[in-house]
């Protein structure tokens, strides 16, 4: 009983068997009343034509010819007068004479019927009243014997236990096939399911059409591969984090040791002690990112909008960072139109502008323009950051938003970057309701594009 399958074709073959014999049982009764009532109605008819007969002519002669063809029938004539004398009759008088002397209530044109206990009486039978001028003058008792009814009523037994025997077997056969046929890819699934709590993502499911049982082998397809995605990057995340953890560390350990062991002059240990500085920040840079996707990944980074006048916001931008490209030799534009006001996190929209700007600086060199530009539709307002720096390679695009995806393959320090920057920009994007894309082709410059509602309601958020 612990097959799906078993339990499947039980309950199937309890529910057909009782909707099965429930038909069968209500047919049968209503095709033997059916039948019973044909006969009866055939024997009223028959003894009403020999009451028209005899009202016109109730004599002796026209009672012995309609005695004599009832005696030719299977069917038994007795006619009686008022008084249920017997005149004359088709039948051994003794046999019926109990039906005869059973009292006639009333007079009815039509007839009656006055025996119709199939199961019990040797016979059925009816009564017909002969009139003349309006005068009761006697009766047409009209009788069938109950075993020519019972003999076809017995065939019709036999009929309907083979045509029930023929449809239990083919139903049997059929929830046989059914059940089979929809527990075969539950187990399947089942076993995929343990396939995947064991750790194999590996799955292969068949496909089962379009229906429902088909969604959901779909469905666990598509979860074994989430999964199997999900560790291998859960895997690459953890030697990214590693290996990025331990270049600023050991930068750390072995400067420290220099300058803690050797007799170094002062310039010398001022350069070092620089160093094990900027490798402290570039750490401290890293693990406050961790940090940030750690709260993304729990739905516990907190996005507070409020309207920003976005053309305030991006001069305050454009004096900020503007002296970051002077230094190394590039320029900076920034244009935004007046009266754009757009319901974000100001510190997080920094955030997110700060670290595509920084990419630039990284990725251009001097000589190079950034421009940063705003523009409205009827429903956005669009961000865009354009830089001449060297581009990206059009096989690198679909990556560049991974997490500690770099560019650089050589994770050279000159570059700096822990390649958690656009990871952070494209989760603070999504957190604010927007969209983020970007296009680049190497050695022609990359064009970040940003799209944010400009309509929204003042409301505090929480990311998730």
């Amino acid at each position: 009983m612990k097959k799906l399958s078993v339990k499947l074709g039980l309950l199937f073959l309890s529910i057909l068997f009782g909707l099965e014999t429930t038909m069968f049982f209500f047919l049968h009764s209503t095709l033997v009343e059916s039948r019973v009532e044909e006969e009866l109605i055939a024997l009223q008819t028959r003894g009403n034509s020999h009451r028209d007969i005899l009202e016109k002519h109730f004599d002796e002669n026209t009672i012995s010819h309609v005695a004599l063809m009832e005696s030719e029938a299977n069917t038994d004539v007795v006619i009686t007068n008022t008084n249920n004398e017997i005149l004359g009759a088709s039948v051994d008088s003794s046999l019926i004479q109990r039906y005869i002397e059973k009292p006639t209530i009333s007079s009815e044109r039509e007839g009656k019927t006055i025996g119709d206990n199939w199961k019990e009486e040797d016979y059925i039978s009816t009564v017909s009243p002969i009139e003349q001028n309006g005068v009761l003058i006697g009766h047409v008792y009209m009788f069938q014997d109950t075993a020519w009814i019972q003999s076809l009523i017995s065939r019709l037994n036999e009929q309907f236990l083979i045509a029930g025997f023929v449809a239990v077997i083919f139903t049997i056969t059929i929830i046989i096939f059914l059940s089979k046929a929809l527990a075969k890819p539950l187990i399947k699934m089942k076993e995929a399911t343990s396939q995947i709590s064991s750790g194999d993502f590996s799955v292969s499911l068949p496909k089962t059409g379009d229906d429902e049982l088909g969604d959901l082998a779909r469905s666990i397809q598509l979860l074994a591969g989430d999964l199997n995605y999900l560790r291998e990057e859960r895997s690459e995340f953890l030697s990214s984090i590693s290996h990025e953890l331990r270049t600023p560390l050991t930068y750390i350990k072995g400067y420290a040791d220099i300058v803690q062991k050797r007799n170094l002059s002062p310039e010398e240990r001022n350069q070092y002690l620089s160093i094990i500085l900027e490798e402290t920040n570039r750490l401290s840079d890293m693990v406050k990112n961790l940090f940030d996707l750690a709260k993304i990944d729990k739905n516990t980074f907190d996005i507070i909008k409020k309207p920003i006048d976005l053309n305030e916001f991006m001069n305050k931008i454009e004096t900020k960072f503007s002296p970051a490209f002077a230094e190394k030799g590039m320029q900076l534009s920034v244009s935004c139109p007046e009266s754009i006001i757009l319901s974000a996190d100001g510190s997080r929209l920094e955030q997110i502008i700060f670290n595509l700007l920084d990419n630039a600086i990284k990725y251009s060199s001097a000589g190079d323009k950034t421009t940063v530009e705003v523009s409205r539709t009827k429903k956005h307002v669009i961000i865009r950051i354009n830089d001449s720096g060297r581009g990206i390679s059009e096989e690198e695009l679909p990556f560049i938003f991974n997490r500690f995806y770099r560019v650089d393959k050589s994770r050279a320090r000159a570059l700096g970057g822990t390649g958690l920057g656009l990871a952070i920009v494209k989760e603070l994007v999504h957190a604010h309701g927007g969209t983020i894309s970007v296009f680049s082709r190497e050695g022609d410059g990359t064009e970040f594009e940003i799209f944010l509602r400009e309509k929204r309601k003042d409301e505090n958020n929480t990311f998730g």
